[in-house]
């Protein structure tokens, strides 16, 4: 970590506190702060109560709950901030090198993290049999779209921003490439969605704690075009390109009722569940992740609106009625039986429903935050928004929770985490799910929100 004068930054700082400003001189967006902070708060919600309250986690297939939106929410996000930190571009050479390394240290650390080689919080052990690395992850999806992005933005910066044209359509007239690529982008996703054979496949189990482990089990496909979770073109197209023992093995529709009892729960495998419930599949992988670029360039646009259009009504008008215009698609092409909403293969209605939440939740930020200046009450998550890096490895991917793990008494489950959660939340609300809520609301978010306020204090943040 080091310390860093807001006033001499100008790197983009992606999901870590960029320097993020609004128009109105040097002073911060608070509002985007804000809701970067809300999102890695979202993000260990859902990731630490989730087990309890399925409700809030991941849908098993078709449908987007609470955990659905995380993903979509930082790929805006990270649009918003390109947007800004790209404003004034003196050297395209240095511009494309500081994007190169941060794409790099991004890589690194989803690898890092999310590949298999840390095993915090429950269990005390590190490293990865690499011919078993999981490729892809939460910041390797990341660290695509703000390289493409930001490269696209760099390239195709209009010369003649000063005399920015006017017209209710000139926004998109002026930024024509973006909607060109993410025109593109779907083209070459849906294409491959829907025109793709998927043949029969194989795989091996590899989950020592299923009666399974090391058979060979077969999934019987032979379609094109099937959106069910076997045979759809996003699962083959990583078997092909990442290798099956390089994606996800706890997919999110084991919890579905096809393959457990306990849905929506997580419990055991049915016996006569399906072969493919026992099979890995990568949330984040190739094709996926070529349409969450699409997240990213609405976020972009969005930022683009906060660098020509100067008033706050102007401003607000325009994001809200694009917001709901793309909410209004999305639950449209779900209801109608056109494209489910779906996060596992980020679909074309799931890109525009999460779009158009992240537009309207950014507007109320803003109405809230940067025009009526009503700050106080979200002042921990802005102190989190600022320093988000240092929340997601430390707290999200739960790397301080495994160092006080390592200090147990007499048996590794007696640790001073897990007797807080149970005698301090748990028994003192007569209920497991209760307790589990309030523990990761006010020993996890709120926990990393006075931390994080000390360090913006001292003006500390973790510059990725």
């Amino acid at each position: 970590m080091a310390e860093i004068k807001p006033e001499t930054s100008h790197d983009e700082r992606l999901l870590v506190a960029e320097e993020t400003r609004s128009l109105a001189g040097n002073r911060r967006l608070a509002s985007l702060d804000i809701f970067r902070g809300l999102t890695v708060a979202l993000m260990i919600l859902v990731d630490d109560a989730g087990g309890d309250w399925p409700a809030i986690a991941h849908a098993p297939w078709n449908g987007c709950n609470l955990a659905d939106f995380v993903m979509p929410f930082f790929l805006f996000i990270v649009g918003v901030s390109i947007s800004l930190a790209l404003k004034r571009i003196p050297s395209k050479f240095e511009a494309c090198k500081k994007v190169c390394f941060r794409t790099c240290k991004l890589l690194f650390w989803g690898l890092l993290l999310q590949g298999g080689f840390s095993h915090a919080p429950d269990k005390l052990t590190y490293g990865v049999d690499v011919t078993m690395l999981r490729f892809c992850g939460i910041l390797q999806r990341i660290a695509l779209s703000y390289l493409v992005v930001s490269l696209l933005e760099i390239f195709t910066k209009d010369s003649h921003e000063d005399n920015f044209p006017t017209g209710r359509f000139s926004i998109f007239k002026s930024y024509y490439w973006h909607w060109i690529v993410a025109a593109s982008l779907l083209l070459i996703y849906l294409a491959t969605l829907y025109g793709t054979y998927v043949p029969d496949w194989e795989y091996v189990v590899y989950d020592k704690d299923s009666i399974l482990f090391g058979k060979i089990q077969s999934v019987s496909c032979g379609v094109r075009g099937n959106l069910n979770p076997p045979c759809n073109a996003v699962g083959y197209v990583d078997r092909q390109v990442l290798g099956i023992n390089h994606m996800y093995h706890h997919p999110a529709w084991r919890r579905s009722k096809a393959c457990t009892d306990d849905s929506p729960y997580e419990g055991s495998l049915r016996q006569d569940a399906p072969s493919w419930c026992h099979a890995p599949f990568e949330p984040e992988g190739v094709l996926s992740s070529i349409s969450a670029i699409l997240s990213t360039i609405i976020g972009v646009h969005f930022g683009h609106i906060i660098l020509h259009l100067k008033g706050h009504s102007g401003r607000l008008k325009h994001w809200i009625s694009t917001g709901l215009a793309l909410l209004t698609l999305g639950l449209t092409l779900h209801f109608t039986h056109l494209m489910p909403l779906n996060k596992q293969l980020y679909s074309f209605s799931y890109i525009c429903v999460t779009s158009g939440a992240a537009a309207l939740v950014f507007s109320a930020l803003y109405s809230l935050v940067d025009i009526l200046e009503r700050k106080r009450m979200f002042l921990p998550l802005k102190w989190i928004g600022m320093n988000a890096m240092l929340v997601y490895v430390m707290g999200a991917e739960g790397i301080l929770a495994a160092f006080f793990n390592g200090w147990y008494y007499r048996d590794p489950r007696n640790t001073l985490i897990n007797w807080i959660r149970e005698h301090v939340f748990i028994r003192v609300w007569h209920s497991r799910r209760a307790g589990v809520l309030m523990y990761v609301i006010f020993a996890e978010i709120l926990f990393w929100g006075l931390v994080t306020g000390g360090f913006h204090r001292f003006n500390i943040y973790w510059k990725l």
